[in-house]
């Protein structure tokens, strides 16, 4: 039996496909490659390109390989864009969604583990956030992430399909061995960001917004370690399996860093520089998101091991600085 990873030629899915195989387990990968890189997939995983909205596209991948678990990264996650292209993100996440259940419905796999997000939360009333706050997302991008987790309620009141939603915070690092990383086109992530300004590539790093109710008036998010968020979904593989419940868990490290301390960490990683320049607010942003992961570490058993901003620094400086291009594309807009 296989455990199938749709997107997992990203960033996160990547990291996800390389622990699972280290384990011993066979993988199945999904990916139409819009964001994913096929430099990034591991060679003895069974890849796929394809689109998840095509039914007849995951009924011929169920027909040929024997699915027992699914890992679902398949979404597109820019906030901002999101916020400009509404539609699209409905389209692809939610719709996509609906498609992958129904084919999953036909194929009788019963287990999904979700890639959910902070983001739909909104701005929470209470930090750090536990899973019982309130869901009242401020942008598209965590709208369809929650209706994609609704509708997996539903559809295991339906067809009995068990599911685990993790909501991450932000997610950073790289792989140890420095094998793969992080390389988006383009980047909106912070730590890359950061480590591309570190490398030269952009002249300086924007901060959005210093007026903030923050220490520093930047905003304040929680990290969490790719290997350490990985780990978590495997548990979450196992507690199904072993009969546990559908539920929902955060992911982070129940700390929060705002970005100046994220950028002067960065300086002391790499001997670097790094200038920064203060810029405008961007809209959806929330001022302060922290998780509460106690929920994670109680029932699923989750115990993150690389739970330091320099840890987190520390590996993505060394994939970055050995990749400087990323898996080979040369712009970095």
């Amino acid at each position: 039996m296989s455990i199938l990873i749709l997107g997992g030629a990203g960033y996160i899915g990547s990291h996800a496909v390389h622990q699972l195989i280290d384990q011993g387990e066979q993988v199945v990968v999904i990916d139409n490659l819009e964001t994913g890189h096929r430099a990034a997939l591991h060679p003895q995983a069974n890849f796929y390109e394809g689109d998840i909205r095509d039914i007849e596209f995951l009924r011929s991948v169920f027909a040929k390989e024997s699915i027992e678990a699914i890992i679902h990264f398949a979404a597109n996650s820019l906030v901002g864009e999101s916020m400009e292209k509404p539609l699209k993100y409905f389209d692809n996440n939610v719709y996509g969604t609906q498609v992958l259940l129904q084919a999953m419905v036909e194929a009788e796999v019963k287990y999904i583990i979700f890639s959910s997000t902070a983001a739909t939360y909104g701005e929470p009333q209470d930090v750090p956030i536990k899973e019982t706050a309130p869901t009242d997302p401020t942008n598209t991008y965590g709208e369809t992430k929650l209706t994609m987790e609704k509708m997996m309620k539903w559809t295991e009141k339906a067809h009995g399909i068990k599911y685990v939603s993790l909501r991450y915070f932000n997610v950073a690092g790289a792989k140890e061995s420095s094998e793969i990383g992080e390389d988006h086109r383009p980047e909106s992530h912070l730590v890359p960001i950061i480590l591309q300004t570190a490398l030269g590539q952009r002249e300086f790093i924007t901060i959005f917004g210093e007026d903030y109710n923050t220490s520093d008036g930047t905003c304040v998010r929680d990290y969490v370690h790719v290997e350490d968020l990985i780990d978590a979904h495997i548990l979450a593989i196992k507690y199904l399996k072993s009969g546990g419940d559908s539920d929902v868990f955060n992911l982070g490290s129940n700390k929060g860093f705002s970005v100046r301390e994220m950028i002067n960490t960065a300086r002391k990683t790499t001997g670097k520089v790094i200038p920064a320049k203060i810029g405008e607010r961007r809209i959806g942003d929330s001022s302060t998101l922290i998780a509460s992961s106690e929920k994670a570490k109680r029932i699923l058993g989750w115990d993150p091991k690389k739970t330091s901003i320099s840890k987190i620094f520390e590996d993505a400086w060394n994939w970055h600085s050995s990749h400087p291009l990323g898996y080979g594309r040369k712009d970095f807009s």
